[in-house]
């Protein structure tokens, strides 16, 4: 030969060895290297098949894409070594064996750069207890599979690859063996782009992208298990990902679309679990759950955007489904389940834009809700067949047509829970359907708030209806049981006939006592019947009651002031509008800054207590926040904790306490002004229903009304709230006393006023907190003191002298 076209270059570490060579095959080069060595290859192609059985280095000496390991037929490349190959493209052309095989305990190599481009059974086949590393290595192999694993003991980890084209799977795992994927892409592969099989057989892919795929994205059966991190899967004609056999999928942070069938679809007693993932613009479902023993569980997970016309969620044949904190939305149904055995649970999720059901429920099913969302649907909860039921608690169900059906013989049981604003009846029932309801509250609805039909005997406790247009309660014949219900469409509660209670004749009060069922004719009967009828809804504390209880509190003259112009303000615009002319457009969103124990609270209690007697809120009721309550920890449950916040102060007032936490000076990246965008756009969307006060220090309000652009316009008017003075503590003592029955000599008093007079106002400064902690200190010290008495009178049992105040320390 011309030249010779192999280098073999000797370990330097080693001075028994020969002499560095050339040969002119890579056989001969591999025959004479020694462990260490380092073969280097001239460009060209060499049609050999090369044995790697030392722990040698082979590398082009040109760089990448120089050499060509290109047999007439059988395997490529053998590693049954440590050995380590750089930058060489192997091409095979036998169907019936691998282009690259790494087999054998020792086989531990360690491949970089590679390209594997070839038409065999497999681009890399790995297996008898091999353990071999690829690096930015691409393999492309119509004519089977892309890279496959076999056999306990056996394990590969592959860092920024690709399988760029396969005819089968673009990776399987079989028999036991184990595989790591980083930054990896599979894509153009057949039947499904990972393929998992076997008992002990697992895969964890990080940061990896599957897609164009014929079939699956992720194939996982008979007993395998895979984890995926970071990973994103799209453009299949399958699934996303498939299980069977009792197989075991975890993802987290992933991304699964733009699929023509199933997210996920799960059968055979295999599991799935989803955290933070989002599964969207799939074709059938997001998630397909079958079978006895199957089980999906999906933690804040946002599935949205179906392109077909099937339910997102899909649980059948006594499979479970659990979601916690997930978002599902834009949808034709959200979620079936379907026949005995079969079960799904909710806590803390929302279904919102769905066309038709967002939740059914049939065949023998049940669900188990707790403060779940539904917003604009066709049906928001539908119960139907002997059997299906479960239990929903604090839900909200709103612009909805229907929001509860229940018929067939279902029987499910709803605790705190509203309907609102349904175009339709908020809850229907029919057809022998049941239902118990308990604290629940149906309003503003174009149709009946609670309509029961066919003589059902459905369970209503303490039910409310209000400003439904048709009616709160309509019952076709007697067959519902009420207990404590109340409608605004009842007249008052006035005493008749021998002192027994019933109502005075209102348009709809003689049809709803004759529907509630009598059960004997005997004695008392008929006050029983009186007694279980529908009765008026409470008046709500008179404004001037809470306005009185305002004026009691113990100084904030000018926060009194301004509360009372708000009010002034409001029933003034109301006077205006029942006499024809325009009304001042207010917004009652309010700005209160000042130190803690000021009365911030107690004055927004009282502040919704007064609008709800006025009109202008429905409840007035008081939900208090902070941060914690709001902010989450991941992107997207900040989202849902604000909203959900946000629902339960409906009809009354959001309370945030230090506000300005939402917004800190270094809070670029913090999850605190994802809760003021969305708590800008909820009180924007929700103008009528929420009053929002948010509090804090003074400067630190400045910060947090600049935090968005449209927090300052919603917010235009700030109320400050003083520190108390030394004597305004001294009568919030006196009222902690009297309130306890305790009693302040004149010496006590004065030596109160030093000791509250003395005391440092710094940032934190407890103001009225304080006074009621001295308060408290002084009951301790009291009961010390006369506990060592023999026999101590009633007035020294009351009496608080000045040897009970606390002591200051020394500066």
């Amino acid at each position: 030969m011309a030249e010779h076209r192999v280098r073999v270059t000797q370990d330097s570490a080693s001075r028994w060895r020969r002499r560095a060579g050339e040969y002119d095959t890579l056989a001969e080069a591999l025959a004479a290297a020694e462990p260490g060595d380092t073969v280097t290859v001239r460009p060209g192609t060499f049609r050999e098949n090369v044995l790697l059985d030392k722990p040698v280095t082979i590398v082009p000496a040109q760089g990448p894409g120089t050499v060509r390991i290109e047999p007439a037929s059988g395997v490529a490349i053998t590693v049954t070594a440590a050995a380590t190959v750089r930058d060489l493209v192997v091409e095979g052309g036998d169907t019936s064996t691998p282009a690259v095989l790494v087999t054998g305990p020792q086989a531990a190599p360690a491949f970089s750069g590679c390209r594997i481009e070839t038409r065999s059974a497999t681009g890399v086949e790995v297996t008898g207890g091999a353990r071999p590393t690829l690096r930015g290595c691409v393999i492309a192999n119509p004519a089977g599979l892309g890279l496959r694993l076999r056999g306990e003991g056996t394990a590969a980890a592959f860092e920024d690859c690709e399988v760029a084209a396969a005819g089968q799977a673009g990776l399987a795992v079989l028999g036991g063996a184990t595989a790591a994927l980083d930054r990896c892409r599979v894509h153009h592969a057949s039947g499904a782009g990972v393929l998992l099989s076997d008992p002990g057989s697992v895969a964890e892919l990080t940061g990896c992208e599957i897609y164009e795929i014929r079939g699956s994205g992720v194939q996982a059966e008979a007993q395998a298990g895979g984890r995926l991190v970071d990973c994103e899967i799209h453009r299949v004609t399958g699934n996303g990902l498939t299980l069977d056999g009792e197989a075991e999928l975890v993802l987290t942070g992933c991304r699964v679309h733009d699929l023509p069938e199933n997210g996920a679809d799960l059968r055979g007693r295999s599991r799935l679990s989803l955290d933070h993932s989002t599964v969207r613009d799939f074709g059938r479902g997001a998630l397909s759950v079958w079978d006895q023993g199957t089980e999906a569980v999906a933690e804040s997970c946002q599935i949205h955007g179906s392109t077909g016309e099937y339910p997102a969620l899909w649980v059948s044949d006594g499979a479970r489904l659990t979601l916690t904190d997930c978002s599902l939305h834009d949808l034709p149904d959200a979620l079936f389940v379907l026949d005995r055995d079969s079960a799904a649970v909710a806590q803390g999720c929302s279904f919102s834009r769905i066309r038709s059901s967002a939740v059914s429920v049939s065949g023998g099913a049940t669900v188990s809700l707790a403060a779940c969302r539904v917003q604009e649907a066709g049906t928001g909860l539908w119960f139907r067949d002997h059997g299906s039921g479960g239990l929903l608690t604090d839900c909200e169900i709103s612009d909805v047509a229907t929001g509860v059906i229940v018929t067939k013989g279902a029987d499910p049981v709803l605790r705190d829970c509203t309907v609102r604003a349904s175009t339709d009846a908020g809850v229907y029932i029919s057809a022998q359907g049941r239902g118990t309801f308990e604290d629940c509250r149906v309003s503003h609805g174009k149709g009946f708030g609670f309509h029961v039909i066919d003589g059902c005997r459905t369970q209503l406790t303490r039910c409310r209806a209000e400003q439904n247009a048709r009616a709160g309660f309509e019952f076709s014949e007697p067959g519902p049981v009420t207990e404590g219900c109340t409608s605004d469409d009842v007249g008052s509660a006035a005493p008749v006939g021998g002192g027994v209670g019933a109502e005075v004749p209102g348009p709809r009060t003689a049809q709803l006592a004759a529907a509630v069922p009598v059960l004997a004719a005997a004695p008392g009967a008929a006050a029983a019947a009186a007694g279980s009828a529908i009765g008026p809804i409470p008046d709500c504390r008179p404004a001037e009651e809470a306005l009185a209880e305002l004026d009691s509190l113990v100084g904030l003259a000018t926060v009194k002031q301004e509360v009372r112009t708000l009010i002034d303000l409001i029933s003034v615009g109301r006077r205006r509008r029942q006499a024809g002319l325009k009304a001042p457009s207010l917004r009652r969103h309010l700005v209160f800054t000042g130190a803690p124990g000021t009365g911030k609270t107690t004055v927004a209690r009282l502040y919704g207590e007064i609008l709800a007697s006025l009109g202008v809120l429905q409840r007035g009721h008081l939900v208090e926040v902070a941060r914690v309550d709001l902010v989450g920890e991941h992107i997207g449950s900040t989202a849902i904790r604000t909203a959900a916040a946000f629902d339960r102060a409906r009809g009354g007032v959001l309370f945030i306490d230090e506000a300005y936490a939402l917004a800190p000076e270094d809070g670029a990246r913090d999850f605190g002004r994802e809760a003021i965008d969305t708590l800008v756009k909820l009180m924007e969307d929700h103008r009528d229903e929420v009053v929002v006060i948010v509090a804090g220090y003074t400067a630190e309000m400045e910060r947090f009304l600049s935090a968005n652009p449209g927090v300052s316009s919603r917010f235009s008017r700030t109320i400050t709230f003083p520190d108390y003075t030394a004597d305004e503590l001294l009568e919030i003592a006196r009222a902690q006393c009297a309130e306890h029955e305790y009693a302040l000599s004149e010496a006590t008093e004065g030596a109160l006023l030093d000791h509250f007079a003395g005391l440092e106002r710094g940032p934190n400064f407890g103001n009225g907190r304080t006074a009621r902690q001295v308060f408290e200190t002084m009951v301790e010290r009291h009961a010390v003191r006369v506990a060592a008495l023999a026999d101590p009178s009633t007035e020294e049992l009351q009496l608080l002298v000045p040897a009970d105040l606390p002591v200051v320390p020394l500066p």
